[in-house]
């Protein structure tokens, strides 16, 4: 699926890993034509599509590079189920079961992990304070803030919350309180993590510019590091979302994530739409 002229019309496509839902524009051989503009615009679910990235897909050094955007129209580095979705529909194109992608967070590669699963290599974690980054050197274990926090970059910032029973915090407010910590100039995503087993997570996530979703993998990859980093799992652990159910393994090349993608449909946004974006 190619795209056209963004003022005649713009073919995209719906996906969604655990109900973690994104726009994807195939934009390769062509210019990147989003703006953060058109992402907000697009990002609206009342008067847009909706979604909680827009992922584009361009051309790159490797099988294809992604660039992905929040729905307030600010970009992020990384989406881990928005790559594992893309990396499922390249394969199905190219009948590749191992892919090479890039991104701003660095070389990514994903694979077929069978039963209509996706695994993809989201890297190495961030664990020093200025690579995540927090304002000022301090222990990215546990932060200086209610609740004692643990810091993680997966290409983003994420602060986790280790709690009795996630499903008891009021998100909502909780979540909004803690993305504009004055300890993460650049805002955060805050997850809120009960520890069921030593393999076993359930976890909920808020995301920076989003807000509440029904999963996300780069949190669930920042939640497992941080829980192994803790000593309250191993390093590979089940990671039970409101939307569904990942699998993370932090090996010695990375974190693994793995779970099941869905491509609901393909549309095309209007001329009249696209004006003024």
């Amino acid at each position: 699926m190619q795209t056209k002229n963004p003022h005649t019309s713009l073919p995209f496509m719906k996906m969604h890993g655990l109900g973690n839902d994104f726009v994807v524009i195939d934009a390769r051989g062509q210019k990147d034509c989003v703006t953060p503009k058109l992402a907000r615009a697009v990002g609206d679910r009342h008067t847009g599509v909706g979604f909680d990235q827009l992922a584009v897909i361009l051309d790159g050094p490797g099988d294809a590079h992604l660039v992905f955007y929040n729905s307030d129209g600010s970009e992020s580095a990384a989406c881990g189920n928005a790559t594992r979705c893309i990396a499922r529909y390249l394969m199905n194109e190219t009948g590749k079961t191992e892919l090479h992608l890039t991104t701003a967070r660095g070389d990514l590669y994903a694979v077929d992990a069978g039963d209509g699963l996706t695994s993809v290599n989201m890297g190495q974690p961030q664990l020093d304070w200025q690579d995540i980054p927090l304002a000022r050197e301090t222990d990215t274990l546990e932060l200086p803030i209610d609740g004692a926090p643990t810091a993680t970059g997966m290409g983003n910032p994420h602060c986790t919350f280790f709690v009795d029973d996630a499903m008891a915090v009021d998100l909502p407010t909780f979540g909004a309180a803690h993305e504009h910590h004055p300890l993460y100039p650049r805002r955060t995503n805050v997850q809120v993590a009960s520890i069921i087993g030593p393999d076993h997570i359930r976890m909920r996530v808020w995301e920076r510019g989003v807000g509440i979703t029904l999963a996300s993998g780069s949190s669930s990859c920042a939640t497992a590091v941080a829980a192994a980093r803790r000593g309250l799992t191993g390093r590979k652990v089940r990671v039970d979302l409101d939307g569904g159910t990942l699998w993370i393994d932090w090996r010695e090349d990375g974190v693994w994530m793995t779970g099941a993608t869905m491509h609901v449909f393909d549309g095309v946004l209007s001329a009249d739409f696209l004006k003024g974006l």
